[in-house]
């Protein structure tokens, strides 16, 4: 529990002692007026600032000054496509729900803390709707996955839900394959005690009677077990690359240039020939698959806008709340890009097909865009949980990390209640209508006094360890004694520092 405190204090003061540094990228807008696009400038050895100090990183420049020196340097200068690439990329659906991940979704979604969640999936499991909830498996085990077609027959029996029959009857119609025993979806090694939960295809003479709110979690836990069926998503993706040529530059009129290459050419005071060069990439979703219902919330979120944007307003007052795990993460980025990307995109794309490699093409502006670094997001109620379940991921030490592979703070079945009492005993604050986490005042005071007198406890590998070593007692692989004594030892080591040096 400590170490869950301490975990949210770090993130909180790391916001506050956060500095936005702003840095300046080029951008460029190439083709004809009537079919253009823009393309961003990435610093690379062939260029006259490669390791230059007045870059901030690989595309932005430290001052804007610089950044408006570089594009008079590009006036007037060629360009050239120097590649076109064209790759097609498809996507399978996500792992299905453990406790951990529908904790995270509802909070989201619902906005609703990690214990309510799970009282909810405990009532849909009693009333026999879904699987046990109590789960760190996103996979099923190959005894289920051979049986899986009673879950699916009974949900197309049972389920008196349009939206979900119709899913089902594309499925049946499309012939989808049912067989999952040769996909990621399946993982004999990757189950301890329970799989993930999915619906069992039964208990629907309790759903009229559910509260809204319940209603639509089971769906969504139908929804993310039904998509596992579909096919991936098919993707077109384009990718351009431009090169500038700085054709009669020299190398003396840049200012403070650090350029190893060009050092001979640079003492001698001549021109050299440099390359700059831009990217850009267009990809359009070729076909749906399984965005086909990932995607179905569209028309809802088109409901709640107003509402969601009220929420966002709080959110951005009180910090970001969109920490979740990478494969979400690149889901949204990806899959999810608000409307008026996905066209630009795509008519980026339309652009590039006409577009051939070694062809000069046309420069219609450069100008210079202001970015700046961002402070890292606040923990939410659900990536908590999540931070909490990978604990053995945060440790530096990959030495270490191999060894407590898969270890976290707590179980499935405890790290909501784990939150739960933090907040009650007045460590930390959860923003109702957000779930945004917050260290209160009387919860830093005792993070500083624990960090004094023994700053392990705070860490989350120390209690990840613990937990690893525990686990290894259930499963007979080390004596209950053996983990005890290298307990008493760790904290007799700690108490011993503490009292020399209070005696000093």
């Amino acid at each position: 529990m400590t170490c869950v405190l301490g975990m949210v204090v770090q993130r909180e003061r790391e916001i506050r002692n956060f500095v936005k540094t702003p840095y300046y990228k080029i951008i460029g807008t190439f083709g004809e007026e009537n079919s253009s696009f823009t393309a961003e400038w990435k610093v690379t050895e062939k260029s006259y600032l490669w390791e230059s100090p007045k870059l901030y990183n690989e595309s932005g420049f430290r001052k804007e000054d610089n950044a408006k020196q570089f594009i008079l340097s590009l006036k007037e200068k060629k360009a050239r496509i120097t590649e076109v690439k064209k790759s097609k990329t498809k996507e399978n659906a996500p792992l299905l729900f453990n406790l951990a991940e529908i904790q995270n979704e509802a909070a989201k979604r619902f906005k609703i803390k990690p214990d309510e969640t799970l009282e909810i999936i405990q009532n849909l499991y009693e009333k026999k709707l879904v699987t046990y909830p109590r789960t760190d498996a996103r996979v099923l085990s190959t005894a289920v996955a051979k049986v899986i077609s009673k879950n699916l027959n009974g949900l197309a029996k049972g389920f008196q839900d349009e939206e979900i029959q119709g899913y089902l009857k594309k499925m049946a119609e499309e012939k989808y394959s049912t067989n999952l025993l040769k996909t990621k979806y399946v993982n004999d090694s990757k189950i301890t005690d329970h799989y993930a939960i999915i619906p069992t295809g039964q208990g629907f003479e309790n759903y009229n009677q559910l509260p809204e709110l319940q209603k639509q979690m089971y769906k969504v836990i139908v929804k993310r077990f039904l998509s596992i069926f579909y096919p991936p998503a098919e993707y077109s993706k384009i990718s351009v690359t431009i090169e500038v040529e700085h054709e009669k530059a020299n190398v003396s009129s840049f200012t403070e240039p650090n350029i190893s290459n060009f050092v001979e050419n640079k003492e001698k005071n001549v021109s050299v020939l440099a390359k700059e060069q831009f990217s850009a990439s267009g990809k359009v979703c070729e076909k749906l698959g399984y965005l086909e219902i990932a995607k179905s919330d569209e028309k809802q979120q088109e409901k709640t806008q107003t509402k969601k944007q009220e929420t966002k307003t709080l959110e951005q007052k009180e910090g970001n709340n969109s920490e979740i795990n990478t494969e979400i993460l690149k889901q949204e980025q990806e899959n999810n890009l608000p409307k008026e990307e996905q066209e630009e995109s795509k008519n980026n794309l339309e652009v590039f097909k006409k577009l051939k490699k070694g062809e000069e093409i046309k420069v219609l502006n450069y100008e210079t865009k202001t970015s700046e670094t961002s402070p890292p997001s606040r923990y939410n109620s659900g990536s908590m949980i999540l931070a909490m379940e990978n604990a053995g991921k945060l440790i530096e030490e990959e030495e270490l990390r191999e060894q407590i592979r898969g270890a976290g703070i707590g179980t499935s079945a405890t790290r909501a209640e784990i939150m739960k009492k933090l907040e009650r005993i007045g460590y930390i604050a959860i923003n109702n209508k957000t779930q945004i986490i917050t260290p209160t005042l009387k919860g830093e005071k005792i993070y500083d006094v624990v960090y004094q007198c023994m700053p392990d406890m705070l860490n989350p590998k120390l209690t990840a360890s613990w937990e690893k070593g525990l686990d290894m007692v259930a499963k007979s692989e080390i004596q209950p004694e053996e983990f005890m004594k290298k307990l008493e030892t760790y904290i007799n080591s700690k108490f011993n520092k503490l009292i020399i040096r209070e005696v000093k």
